[in-house]
């Protein structure tokens, strides 16, 4: 019995004829429906003509998360009168509602419309690219931009485009880029039209609760505690202001189950909701409470897509955890980031579903307006080495031809492709292998895939794909950071985890099949401990990790680990969480990491799940990462050579070398004098002076004349220190060479410029004295320092440079001190000299101090020494 008044009390009615019209014409829509209005629910029926209007269809819907699909399919079922997946006449089979998530479908050929996963859709898509039998998709929630959303979309597009313009697609979703898909969606014939639907939405009063002390940020996983004490104390605040039930958004399960325990004797049933909860308690949550009141505590999963009964009031943490690929640590994982404005109007709008609600907002109303305003698309942040092997099989290994809002950045891509390289996915053009097409079918990862696949060889199917189907979902953190004693823990409990690993254990090893291995090898059947290493290693090869020091890892891809224990042991309290000093991992010499992440200010990451291995498995699940070889560079202030092995940045082993290859020698030597800087070269005082003069005449004259700076000279050494360069062995050798002699060679002896070096730059210059005085060139300007009484008689500053630049002359005083400084000699003797001879003349009697110093005799001596002569 179809429940006409809960279809009638849904706003979206009125956006039906229009939404029909738009598919019986261009074939495709966009539905812009608030939170409450009927999209997820009454939309597919209407379409696959089940409520008792238009004809009848085959609906496939797509949600990007099991908890919204499982949701959707029995609300759907409920309007219906049914039940999913029993129907009204279980002989008949499935009912006209079902749905499909990973590991568990409920849908047959009575099924008009099916609610799947867009990885289930995605799955489908490979498998049979016409989507035989279904005449529209419902894509839900678009504008979450999860990357398996954006890549079926692009898929759906591609076959409307090529193989069925019958099939019609909807965008649907509450905020959207409504134009930005309208666009995609219309694809060369226009935009696709825009439907929208009007909501009831009830008032929703926004209350600011920030926290009264500053709080640390969140980083990669970890949220400071305070933050989430304060969370829970907002929510009893809210317990005692307001009526009705309170659904509080926090990042992640960790966090739930902290506020669930600060939360400890409240006066109202806690529960909690995230996609690990098992589905009783789901299914409990959306089907409100029986009288007693309600504190949800969930995860962004209750941002959209799910209806909480009840709820009248929203506890915002204001936080979001979204995956994050660090490149540069070679980490993939999930991090904690600031929710976006557009989820806070998703999550206050639960407020107002029934009736009017409020939300308070745990930060202060100053920092609203400086949230980003939608969520990053995950095709801009997130590791793509699974889209980029959905492109490849579905024949598009660039994505260059695939409709996207956004393409994927070329650097992400490029390095999808070189794992999917690694592991026999594609081959050297880019293109799915037999190998990549039976690894995309399996729904995992393609690291994953490949450790089930290869792990399965050695330790057979079962073990493979129980070990997969830990790392596939992560164990909660009481089961430890010793996956081996996970995987223990695992197959002995009872819990809601427990309870679908399993599931997806008995799924995996189904779906590899009997051609995956036997597991027999040709030795000794493999310990647990070790078919957790080999197939971890497997999965992440450039994460086996070689031991350095107390708790301390070096990983193959360069990046240091360190287990979460050692690192509280030095006072580190963000990284106190884990196993602790207890691990099994304690005293391993290798180990291979699955997953781990950075704190803050950490160069190291810290690792949590991880499997003890040895050095054999460590090169075995990571063959292409092995190099052995020469290696001759600059390390420690001088020349190493040796012969290395190394796994990826592990070294393995070394042995010196007698005779290593002269060019790299060369290399290693020019490498070692960049590093270190001209200082390690010998530098006479000849030398130096030397450089001085020619940097003079670079900077006034300019070319022919070479640029002798540090970064110049180190950037031509290769043509001015050549000859010693060949010679030397090691750092000594550098030191020996006279840096002044090999600089001369850049001297423009090519043009015949350098025969002019000692008039443009003269080293000294000749005074009325007859003395030689030295020019120093070290400053912007050249200096001659030279006793007042032996320039008598010169009328004006001697000039260098071919006679452009004047000398700077520091006259000095009978005993060298400076007395006057001028670069205008006849100015100085007409002006200047008077009040010199007036201070001077006392203190130095026997020197001589004419009126005219211009027209006298220059001297060396004294008056005294004059008159004996």
């Amino acid at each position: 019995m179809i429940r006409r008044d809960a279809l009638d009390q849904l706003p979206v009615r009125t956006a039906l004829p229009a939404l029909r019209a738009a598919l019986d014409g261009p074939g495709s829509a966009v539905l812009c429906a608030p939170p409450g209005t009927g999209k997820t629910t009454l939309v597919p029926l209407d379409l696959a003509g089940l409520t008792g209007k238009g004809p009848k269809r085959r609906v496939l819907v797509a949600e990007p998360r099991r908890m919204a699909a499982r949701a959707a399919a029995r609300r759907m079922a409920w309007l219906l009168g049914e039940e999913v997946g029993t129907g009204s006449a279980p002989a008949q089979g499935w009912g006209p509602v079902g749905f499909t998530v990973r590991g568990e479908r409920r849908a047959g050929p009575r099924t008009a419309v099916e609610v799947v996963t867009t990885g289930v859709l995605l799955q489908r898509l490979q498998r049979d690219p016409e989507l035989a039998g279904v005449d529209v998709v419902v894509l839900d929630e678009c504008h979450e931009r999860h990357l398996d959303a954006d890549t079926a979309a692009a898929f759906l597009l591609d076959v409307r485009e090529t193989l069925r313009p019958e099939l019609r697609l909807v965008a649907a979703s509450a905020t959207t880029d409504a134009e930005g898909w309208a666009r995609l969606l219309g694809g060369a014939q226009g935009a696709a039209p825009v439907v929208e639907a009007a909501g009831v939405s009830h008032p929703v009063e926004v209350v600011w609760a920030p926290p009264e002390r500053a709080v640390r940020p969140a980083h990669g996983t970890r949220v400071d505690p305070a933050l989430l004490t304060h969370v829970a104390g907002v929510v009893r605040r809210a317990l005692r202001e307001r009526a009705g039930d309170v659904l509080c958004f926090l990042p992640g399960v960790g966090e739930i189950g902290r506020v669930a325990g600060e939360l400890a004797g409240v006066d109202a049933e806690v529960l909690q909701v995230h996609g690990r909860a098992p589905a009783e308690v789901q299914d409990a949550v959306l089907a409100g409470g029986n009288g007693v009141r309600r504190v949800v505590l969930a995860t962004s999963v209750a941002e959209s897509s799910l209806t909480v009964p009840g709820v009248r009031v929203v506890v915002d943490s204001g936080l979001a955890r979204v995956p994050r690929t660090d490149h540069a640590r070679g980490l993939s994982a999930l991090t904690t980031v600031r929710a976006s404005r557009a989820a806070g109007r998703q999550r206050a709008g639960r407020a107002g579903r029934q009736a009017p609600g409020a939300v308070y907002r745990c930060w202060p109303e100053g920092e609203d307006g400086r949230l980003p305003a939608f969520p990053d698309p995950e095709i801009r942040v997130a590791d793509l080495t699974a889209f980029a092997l959905q492109a490849a099989c579905w024949g598009d290994p660039a994505a260059g031809g695939l409709a996207l809002l956004d393409a994927p950045p070329a650097g992400a891509m490029a390095a999808a492709r070189e794992v999917l390289t690694a592991i026999g996915a594609v081959d050297g053009d880019g293109r799915a292998t037999e190998r990549g097409v039976r690894m995309a079918r399996l729904g995992l990862h393609p690291r994953l895939a490949r450790a089930l696949l290869d792990g399965a060889q050695e330790a057979g199917v079962r073990r493979a794909a129980e070990v997969v189907a830990l790392l596939s979902e992560e164990p909660p953190r009481a089961y430890g950071d010793d996956l081996a004693a996970a995987w223990r823990t695992a197959r002995r409990g009872g819990d809601a985890y427990g309870a679908r690993w399993r599931q997806e254990a008995r799924r995996l090893a189904s779906a590899a099949g009997s051609g995956a291995g036997d597991g027999r090898g040709t030795g000794a059947p493999l310990t647990e401990d070790a078919v957790a290493g080999l197939v971890a290693a497997l999965a992440f090869p450039e994460r086996v990790a070689r031991a350095r020091g107390a708790g301390s890892y070096l990983m193959a891809s360069g990046t240091g680990a360190e287990l979460a224990g050692a690192r509280a042991g030095r006072g580190d309290r963000a990284g106190a969480s884990g196993a602790g000093a207890g691990s099994g991992l304690r005293d391993a010499e290798w180990l291979a990491v699955a997953v781990a992440d950075r704190p803050v200010a950490s160069a190291s990451a810290r690792v949590l799940l991880a499997a003890v291995i040895d050095e054999g498995t460590a090169r075995a699940a990571a063959p292409a990462l092995y190099a052995s070889g020469e290696e001759v560079r600059w390390a420690d202030g001088d020349v190493v050579a040796r012969r290395v092995s190394r796994l990826g940045a592990i070294e393995l082993a070394a042995r010196p070398l007698s005779a290593p290859d002269p060019g790299l020698l060369r290399d290693a030597v020019v490498a070692g004098l960049r590093r270190e800087g001209l200082g390690l070269l010998r530098w006479p005082e000849a030398g130096v002076a030397l450089r001085q003069r020619m940097g003079f005449l670079h900077r006034e004259l300019g070319a022919p004349w070479p640029d002798v700076s540090d970064a110049a000279l180190l950037g031509c050494v290769e043509e001015w220190l050549g000859v010693e360069l060949g010679r030397a062995r090691r750092r000594a050798d550098l030191e020996r060479v006279d840096a002044g002699q090999a600089l001369s060679r850049l001297l423009p002896w090519a043009t015949g410029e350098a025969a002019r070096f000692d008039e443009l730059a003269p080293e000294r210059i000749e005074v009325p004295s007859g003395s030689r005085v030295r020019v120093d060139y070290g400053g912007a300007q050249p200096v001659l320092a030279v006793k007042l009484q032996e320039l008598f008689g010169l009328q004006e500053s001697p000039r260098v440079a071919g006679g452009r630049v004047p000398v700077l002359v520091h006259l000095l005083s009978p005993a060298g001190r400076p007395a006057a400084v001028t670069a205008d000699l006849a100015s100085f003797w007409r002006d200047g000299y008077r009040s010199v001879r007036a201070e001077l003349r006392g203190r130095y009697p026997k020197h001589p101090w004419p009126e005219d110093p211009s027209t006298a005799e220059p001297t060396r001596h004294t008056s005294a020494r004059l008159r004996r002569g």
